[in-house]
């Protein structure tokens, strides 16, 4: 699962609980680094091991004294994964004793468990493999009876956890009496899991019950809708979650708005049948699922598209690392993401939901929602859209075609440069304020927007230097005002092209992700009403030229200056005017509607 990000103060959490469009593994040790699992030999797989071993460890010697070197052979059946220790047979609980050597190293490792280095041998790939070695030097304060144990990982849902190996002794030392046997009662187990026979229902919700739904409000049945309830009966707590997948969904209790330090519990869905699992996440890295969780009254059900699971677990699980005690108050993620074969999971698609508060579920029930983009970001768009969409593009149609319309002196400045000039400034201050707002809430600069910063940092930098320039503007007639003009030009349609460049790669990034192609569309949509306007508004200019040139004999006269000729039709450039305001504006209070709806 994967905090948004953060798409964190408030929030992405794309981005999020972006690595943009890739998907990671999320559990499991492909590259055999488990020093996870030092102490367990267990893969966190989220599934149980098998009970009959298939596969055996020898050794060369079954005497060893301190600094011998003793080969170990693991061989067997196809295996992907492997992990091997040498422990006192007379406590197999205990840690790792002595130091490995590698015969191998193309296909093995050494690792470190615990305070011994090298205590351990294991894979360094998924590459299929029959048969291992390696050598085990025996450390001086070796103990009298040493056993060699090993886990092995045929495929992701398929492996064997402390196969029982050869015990070799040192010299003269007694017999063996006493010896931990390892029994599949002695390895965690799966809680029975039940098919839930119907839908959850919001029934409860905000009265018996803690619930949160995304869309608020909507029918936990409906393939559109996030649902997660909580419903405490003494000490322990019923959890119902659902939601439209093909993979899993997945919900975690969190400190802050940030992904990392989280208690995270997952519904995967492999082969149309849902396994349910914990993990701790730390960081933005992949969790690592829990070979153990603590959770009882396991039902699910796969349906019309939704993936539906419920589970039991007490209020304080005190022998669980990285289970958070659920009377305390807590942000609520909630996400949804792809799953590959063998249950592996894969970053989510999206921003997960995150409540906008803190809340304890085993107090007052509610019923909430949550948010999908961080508020930050969120103003961050509005603003944007606010200063790119209209200002600007108002700003630009006043300067270009109403010159001769508002002629007239308004505090020592022409009407029409008063108007420009303040939307302009405007357009410079919002951008000012939204540029700001993704530092603030990222802390520093993102690497996960793809092209959207550096196309907005150039689009800050062209609004900057606008205003600048126009400061240093020559006088009307003077030999370099042409120059002027045309640089002042350029400069603004570039920032302009620019700008809506940028809101097109931002509307689909996963801290906003606006709905899609809906988002597309409609920003197609105002494109072509704005350049609809301008072409409109030039084609009127054209004909009021046109209008004025008189026909005497075989020459033609004009009659009239183009500034006045254009003033004439300031009626119908006023009328255009309104009426591209009323749409500019409807399109800007689309787009913020979809917004506010995240």
């Amino acid at each position: 699962m994967v905090k948004m990000h953060q798409m964190e103060p408030p929030g992405l959490a794309f981005t999020l609980w972006i690595f943009a469009f890739l998907s990671v593994p999320a559990a499991g040790y492909p590259n055999g680094k488990v020093r996870e699992a030092c102490s367990s030999m267990m893969p966190s797989h989220g599934h149980s091991p098998q009970p009959s071993p298939e596969h055996t460890i020898w050794v060369n010697e079954t005497e060893f004294r301190p600094g011998d070197h003793i080969k170990v052979n693991l061989s067997g059946p196809v295996f992907e994964g492997f992990f091997i220790q040498a422990r006192n047979a007379e406590n197999l609980a205990g840690p790792a004793v002595g130091s490995f050597m590698l015969a191998e190293e193309r296909i093995s490792q050494l690792l470190t468990c615990g305070l011994v280095e090298n205590s351990a041998v294991s894979h360094t790939s998924k590459s299929k493999k029959k048969h291992v070695e390696a050598y085990w030097v025996a450390p001086t304060d070796a103990p009298e009876h040493v056993q060699f144990l090993a886990t092995v990982v045929e495929k992701y849902k398929i492996f064997w956890v402390k196969i029982p190996g050869p015990i070799i002794s040192q010299p003269n030392a007694p017999p063996l009496t006493t010896s931990t046997s390892i029994t599949p009662e002695n390895l965690p187990t799966s809680q029975p899991v039940y098919h839930l026979t119907q839908s959850f229902n919001a029934s409860g919700c905000g009265s018996t019950k803690f619930c949160i739904r995304n869309p608020p409000k909507c029918d936990p049945g409906a393939t559109y809708c996030f649902f997660l309830s909580f419903k405490q009966n003494n000490h322990s707590v019923l959890i119902e979650m659902s939601g439209p997948s093909e993979g899993y969904i997945a919900f975690a209790l969190s400190h802050d708005q940030w992904m990392g330090g989280d208690d995270a519990y997952l519904c995967i869905n492999e082969d149309h049948r849902i396994n349910v699992n914990t993990a701790y996440l730390t960081g933005r890295t992949p969790p690592v699922l829990d070979s153990e969780n603590g959770l009882e009254d396991i039902s699910w059900r796969v349906a019309d598209g939704l993936v539906q699971c419920s589970f039991r677990r007490n209020l304080r699980l005190p022998a669980y690392k990285g289970r958070f005690n659920l009377d305390a108050n807590y942000y609520i993620f909630l996400a949804d993401g792809e799953a590959s074969e063998g249950g592996l999971i894969h970053k989510h698609h999206h921003q997960p939901l995150i409540t906008n508060g803190m809340y304890n579920v085993t107090d007052s029930p509610k019923d909430v929602g949550g948010s999908r983009s961080p508020l930050l970001l969120k103003l961050h768009a509005s603003l944007m859209f606010v200063a790119w969409m209209t200002t600007v593009s108002i700003g630009v149609i006043v300067a270009r075609f109403f010159k001769p319309v508002w002629p007239h002196s308004l505090f020592g400045k022409e009407i029409w440069f008063q108007v420009h000039r303040m939307l302009m400034l405007t357009t410079v201050l919002l951008t000012s304020i939204a540029f700001a707002l993704p530092f603030i809430y990222r802390g520093g600069w993102s690497e996960c927007a793809g092209f959207h910063p550096y196309l907005g940092c150039t689009v800050m930098a062209l609004a900057i230097f606008q205003p600048l320039m126009a400061g240093f503007r020559p006088p009307p007639h003077a030999p370099r005002r042409q120059v002027f003009n045309w640089v002042h030009w350029s400069t603004g349609t570039t920032a302009r092209i620019l700008a809506v460049v940028t809101m097109f790669l931002g509307m689909d990034l996963p801290a906003l992700n606006l709905p899609d192609p809906w988002d597309t569309y409609t920003m197609i949509g105002f494109v072509a009403w704005h350049v609809g306007v301008d072409i409109l508004l030039e084609i009127h200019s054209y004909c009021l030229i046109r209008k004025v040139e008189v026909i005497d004999d075989d020459r033609i006269q004009i009659l009239q200056s183009l500034t006045s000729a254009e003033a004439e039709g300031h009626t119908f450039k006023e009328i255009v005017l309104t009426i591209y305001i009323c749409g500019n504006t409807a399109f800007l209070i689309t787009f913020l509607a979809a917004i506010h709806q995240l």
